[in-house]
């Protein structure tokens, strides 16, 4: 019988650790092409750049089989909500019946510190002790969470556009130190992580160290961006998924519009430098970059993990 897993039984049964090396494994079978899923569909939701937006995904390792439905509503904020919700079927990809349907707004949250991970453990130079956190949302804190899990950083500093917010951040987690401005959260910094809800550069080139990594996981669609063109011209250009970051994401497509390189910049995807297909970092001051922007098959992979866990434990709601 089909069960309901809520956001409470999802993050009990779904660590970081186990999610980390889970993404891993969903990153690189997508790009040995052992996953078939499309581009994400997206419609518009209402104004305000509100958008709904449907992810399937078929793994062949294991197999696992579903698909995600997420919104993003910007106002969601000042109602008390989060900006991010979602949910998740998940299927018997045997015979397409189904298994389980649950929230899918933690797994949002947690795979995309998790993939993060997963690319500060391949592309971060070996000693990076620095971490940058642009922003101070639900993404800051699981990003930090994730990512002491594979560095050891020494520092940690945030800006974020909202005062009060950046001091409920700070005052959470004691370790991190404020920054007056992105510029100086991000000077010498070796790790940086964009997650705004910029739709405009808030990160110049000139701000960047040789040899650091950026991500930028805040903008998804290709109205957005968060990186000056310049910045992501200079570094080696690594990708989740090469389909999608040439028709969704802002900070490419419209670098391209702008003259700074073409296609061929983007290097690879990060499935194919964990299968050792093409080499990640090629020297200690090579500028790393990587646009994730979030792939079903690291959906479906997680929602496998948790229903197979809520079995073993015999959680979860029965669905009738």
């Amino acid at each position: 019988m089909a069960i309901w897993l809520n956001e409470s039984d999802v993050r009990a049964l779904l660590p970081m650790a186990d999610l980390i090396d889970a993404m891993e494994s969903a990153l690189t079978a997508f790009s040995c092409g052992q996953v078939r899923q499309p581009v994400r569909q997206v419609i518009e939701a209402g104004s305000g750049g509100n958008f709904f937006a449907a992810m399937p995904a078929y793994l062949e390792a294991g197999p696992a089989m579903g698909a995600k439905i997420v919104t993003v509503f910007h106002q969601n904020g000042a109602r008390g909500l989060h900006t991010h919700q979602a949910a998740i079927v998940l299927l018997d990809a045997e015979t397409g019946s189904l298994l389980a349907i649950m929230d899918g707004r933690y797994i949002t949250e947690a795979r995309t510190a998790a993939v993060t991970a997963v690319a500060v453990r391949a592309l971060s130079r070996k000693g990076a002790r620095t971490l940058a956190i642009i922003g101070s949302g639900v993404q800051a804190g699981s990003h930090l969470r994730a990512l002491s899990l594979v560095r050891e950083f020494r520092e940690v500093r945030c800006w974020s556009p909202t005062a009060a917010h950046l001091r409920e951040f700070v005052d959470a987690h004691p370790e991190v130190q404020p920054a007056e401005s992105v510029q100086a959260a991000v000077r010498d910094a070796e790790v940086v992580v964009l997650a705004t809800s910029a739709t405009t550069p808030i990160v110049w080139n000139d701000w960047i160290a040789g040899g650091a990594f950026v991500t930028s996981v805040g903008a998804c669609r290709p109205s957005q961006r968060e990186m000056d063109g310049r910045l992501v011209a200079r570094g080696r250009l690594i990708v989740d998924s090469r389909a999608a970051a040439l028709k969704e994401s802002g900070d490419i497509v419209l670098a391209m519009s702008e003259g700074h390189f073409g296609p061929d910049h983007i290097a690879g995807e990060l499935g194919e430098v964990l299968a050792g297909r093409i080499p990640g970092r090629t020297s200690d001051d090579q500028l790393l970059i990587l646009k994730p922007l979030g792939q079903a098959v690291e959906d479906v992979a997680a929602a496998q993990l948790v229903y197979r866990r809520a079995c073993a434990a015999g959680r979860g709601v029965p669905l009738a």
